[in-house]
Protein backbone atom coordinates (compact mmCIF):
# COMPACT_ATOMS: atom_id res chain seq x y z
CA UNK A 1 0.00 0.00 0.00
CA UNK A 2 1.31 3.35 -0.68
CA UNK A 3 0.29 6.96 0.80
CA UNK A 4 0.44 9.87 -1.67
CA UNK A 5 0.47 13.58 -0.93
CA UNK A 6 0.36 16.54 -3.58
CA UNK A 7 1.88 19.76 -3.37
CA UNK A 8 2.67 23.06 -5.21
CA UNK A 9 -0.64 24.02 -5.98
CA UNK A 10 -1.04 27.91 -6.22
CA UNK A 11 -2.63 30.72 -8.08
CA UNK A 12 -0.53 31.46 -11.58
CA UNK A 13 -1.53 33.92 -14.32
CA UNK A 14 -1.67 32.61 -17.64
CA UNK A 15 1.37 31.56 -19.05
CA UNK A 16 3.24 31.15 -15.97
CA UNK A 17 4.61 27.76 -14.92
CA UNK A 18 4.11 25.73 -12.08
CA UNK A 19 5.48 22.15 -10.51
CA UNK A 20 3.51 19.90 -8.49
CA UNK A 21 4.88 17.04 -6.79
CA UNK A 22 3.47 14.37 -5.40
CA UNK A 23 5.26 12.36 -2.93
CA UNK A 24 4.33 8.56 -2.06
CA UNK A 25 5.36 6.74 1.33
CA UNK A 26 5.38 2.88 1.57
CA UNK A 27 6.67 0.37 -0.22
CA UNK A 28 7.71 -0.82 -3.82
CA UNK A 29 7.24 2.83 -5.20
CA UNK A 30 9.45 2.34 -8.60
CA UNK A 31 6.64 -1.00 -9.10
CA UNK A 32 3.67 1.53 -9.24
CA UNK A 33 2.26 3.10 -12.92
CA UNK A 34 1.63 6.58 -11.60
CA UNK A 35 -0.60 9.77 -13.01
CA UNK A 36 -1.87 12.79 -12.79
CA UNK A 37 -5.79 13.58 -13.01
CA UNK A 38 -7.61 16.68 -12.95
CA UNK A 39 -11.14 17.75 -11.85
CA UNK A 40 -12.46 21.09 -12.73
CA UNK A 41 -15.98 22.81 -11.59
CA UNK A 42 -19.04 21.15 -13.76
CA UNK A 43 -16.52 18.70 -15.52
CA UNK A 44 -15.32 14.76 -15.29
CA UNK A 45 -12.30 13.91 -14.09
CA UNK A 46 -9.82 13.88 -16.29
CA UNK A 47 -6.47 11.81 -17.24
CA UNK A 48 -3.30 14.59 -17.68
CA UNK A 49 -0.43 12.47 -17.88
CA UNK A 50 0.55 9.29 -16.95
CA UNK A 51 4.47 7.46 -16.06
CA UNK A 52 5.01 3.54 -15.93
CA UNK A 53 7.30 2.54 -13.21
CA UNK A 54 10.33 2.45 -15.22
CA UNK A 55 9.86 5.86 -16.87
CA UNK A 56 10.10 4.86 -20.36
CA UNK A 57 6.05 4.93 -21.09
CA UNK A 58 4.52 8.28 -20.71
CA UNK A 59 0.88 9.60 -21.76
CA UNK A 60 -0.10 12.61 -22.60
CA UNK A 61 -3.76 14.46 -22.84
CA UNK A 62 -4.00 16.34 -26.09
CA UNK A 63 -4.88 19.53 -24.23
CA UNK A 64 -1.69 19.07 -22.19
CA UNK A 65 0.47 17.75 -24.67
CA UNK A 66 3.82 20.13 -25.16
CA UNK A 67 3.11 22.44 -22.15
CA UNK A 68 3.10 19.46 -19.79
CA UNK A 69 6.25 16.90 -18.78
CA UNK A 70 5.66 14.50 -15.83
CA UNK A 71 8.71 12.65 -14.67
CA UNK A 72 9.44 10.71 -11.57
CA UNK A 73 12.34 10.45 -9.27
CA UNK A 74 11.98 6.93 -7.76
CA UNK A 75 14.92 7.50 -5.27
CA UNK A 76 12.76 9.95 -3.73
CA UNK A 77 9.42 7.98 -3.54
CA UNK A 78 8.42 10.98 -5.79
CA UNK A 79 6.77 11.91 -9.27
CA UNK A 80 6.31 15.84 -10.66
CA UNK A 81 4.40 17.84 -13.31
CA UNK A 82 6.14 20.81 -14.80
CA UNK A 83 3.64 22.66 -16.42
CA UNK A 84 4.53 25.19 -18.86
CA UNK A 85 2.50 28.11 -20.60
CA UNK A 86 -0.70 27.61 -18.50
CA UNK A 87 -4.04 28.03 -19.58
CA UNK A 88 -7.20 29.31 -17.88
CA UNK A 89 -8.81 26.24 -19.23
CA UNK A 90 -5.89 24.68 -16.77
CA UNK A 91 -8.05 25.37 -13.68
CA UNK A 92 -8.23 22.58 -11.55
CA UNK A 93 -7.82 20.21 -8.36
CA UNK A 94 -5.34 17.97 -9.79
CA UNK A 95 -4.82 14.61 -8.20
CA UNK A 96 -2.34 11.95 -8.41
CA UNK A 97 -2.70 8.29 -8.83
CA UNK A 98 -1.21 5.32 -8.34
CA UNK A 99 -1.25 1.26 -9.44
CA UNK A 100 1.11 -1.62 -8.57
CA UNK A 101 2.17 -3.31 -11.73
CA UNK A 102 4.47 -6.13 -11.69
CA UNK A 103 3.61 -7.29 -15.16
CA UNK A 104 2.35 -4.59 -17.60
CA UNK A 105 5.21 -1.56 -18.46
CA UNK A 106 2.36 0.70 -19.54
CA UNK A 107 0.04 3.03 -17.54
CA UNK A 108 -3.25 3.13 -16.79
CA UNK A 109 -4.97 6.00 -19.03
CA UNK A 110 -7.96 5.50 -17.19
CA UNK A 111 -8.95 6.76 -13.52
CA UNK A 112 -10.37 3.35 -12.60
CA UNK A 113 -7.35 1.81 -13.23
CA UNK A 114 -5.16 3.08 -10.07
CA UNK A 115 -5.90 2.09 -6.62
CA UNK A 116 -4.22 4.71 -4.88
CA UNK A 117 -4.87 8.78 -4.71
CA UNK A 118 -4.27 11.57 -3.00
CA UNK A 119 -6.07 14.69 -1.49
CA UNK A 120 -5.36 16.76 -4.70
CA UNK A 121 -3.88 20.10 -4.97
CA UNK A 122 -5.91 23.57 -6.14
CA UNK A 123 -4.51 24.90 -9.57
CA UNK A 124 -5.88 28.27 -10.45
CA UNK A 125 -5.04 30.30 -13.59
CA UNK A 126 -5.87 33.67 -13.96
CA UNK A 127 -6.55 35.06 -17.32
Amino acid sequence: QVQLVESGGGLVQAGGSLRLSCAASGRAFSRYHMGWFRHAPGKEREIVAAIGWGSARTYYADSVKGRFTISRDNAKNTMYLQMNSLEPEDTAVYYCAGHLDYSSAYPPRRSYGYDYWGQGTQVTVSS
